[in-house]
């Protein structure tokens, strides 16, 4: 099935068609040994009987390792990965080139955690999708925290809204660095334009987890407030999503 228009999925790279994550044939069981098949039915019991909350973290990395991993215990990977890069979220979002960078990761791993990150952002996309904003406000940040909360780099996304704030697009408009991103007012309505939107909403991303503005968010967003006053539209707010909180500019008195 198609992805919903104005939506571009992110594309990774895996490396070699090998699952190099898995050892050598040669030195693999033929079956696996019974304490590890018993803890593998033990946990996927305990999973749907008590949902993921019933579970810690290692716990249900181990259930999405299974796949990847389906002759070899994977419990020490769970754990190096959480201890990489400190909880269940920052290991599904870490990119493919750092999870590459951790022993025992290989093509099967980075394509299970990326499915699953994946999923997460659909489902939230599809919460928020030709979907009134300013009424699904909640779900709106629930899928901004969701897709940008744990970059290592900032990413500037634009919604783009009909005449009714219903979502017609979310585009990525840049990418950028730790503590940069390149933002053009004038393309950013352009765009707008061409899509017959009526309204917009930015989003960007601060990778140091802290969402205050910069004087240069500051400088950027009064542009495209200037550019939007020329032709029509109506900017309706700039979200800096940091990683436990959001600012919004409208409610700071910003805009």
């Amino acid at each position: 099935m198609n992805a919903p228009p104005g939506f571009r999925d992110s594309l990774f790279s895996l490396p070699g068609p090998a699952d190099s994550d898995e050892a050598p044939v040669a030195d693999l069981p033929a079956r696996l040994p019974s304490y590890i098949a018993d803890h593998r039915a033990r946990l996927r019991a305990r999973f749907l009987d008590g949902g993921a909350a019933a579970m810690p973290d290692y716990e249900l990395l181990e259930l999405v390792l299974f796949r990847a991993i389906p002759r070899q215990d994977v419990k020490p990977l769970a754990r190096l990965l959480l201890d990489t890069f400190g909880d269940f979220n920052r290991v599904i979002t870490a990119s493919p080139a750092r999870l590459n960078l951790v022993k025992g990761v290989g093509p099967a791993v980075v394509l299970e955690l990326k499915l699953v990150e994946a999923a997460a952002q659909r489902m939230m996309r599809a919460r928020v999708m030709q979907k009134p904003l300013i009424s699904s406000w909640d779900a709106l940040l629930d899928y901004c925290h969701t897709a940008m909360s744990h970059r290592e780099t900032e990413q500037f996304r634009v919604l783009f809204l009909d005449r009714k704030n219903v979502l017609i697009a979310d585009e990525e408009q840049a990418k950028g660095t730790v503590d940069h991103v390149p933002v053009y007012p004038r393309e950013i309505v352009k765009r707008a334009l061409e899509l017959n939107a009526s309204a917009l909403i930015l989003v960007h991303n601060h990778p140091s987890g802290d969402p205050t503005p910069s004087d240069a968010d500051l400088s950027m967003t009064h542009q495209v407030q200037d550019a939007c006053h020329a032709l029509g539209l109506t900017l309706h707010d700039h979200l800096i999503i940091g990683k436990s909180r959001e600012l919004s500019f409208r409610a700071q008195g910003y805009l």
